[in-house]
């Protein structure tokens, strides 16, 4: 499973969205519907499914409000070293 795959099943399920709605440059807010609570709850799956690539860090909140899209998680989670593969 590639990272991408995985990070996004984590939004299908997170925001209740199907695989086909779910693109790399979909706006979690703008074109998912999501709300900040949403958005809470996915960043803290995100941090759970990938704490061992992240030396067990947290996302900083100052990160956080980039990562509004799926292209945009992979891009920051292979920035800290979480391999393209899984």
């Amino acid at each position: 499973m590639t990272l991408e795959e995985k990070v996004k099943t984590i939004i299908c399920e997170t925001l209740s969205r199907g695989a086909e709605e779910v693109t790399p440059a979909a706006d979690f807010i703008n074109d998912l519907g999501a709300d900040s609570l949403d958005l809470a709850e996915l960043v803290m799956k995100i941090e759970d499914e990938f704490k061992d690539n992240m030396a067990g860090e947290s996302i900083p909140e100052e990160d956080v409000a980039s990562l509004k899209s799926l292209g945009a998680i992979v891009e920051y989670l292979k920035s800290k070293g979480v391999p393209a593969e899984l």
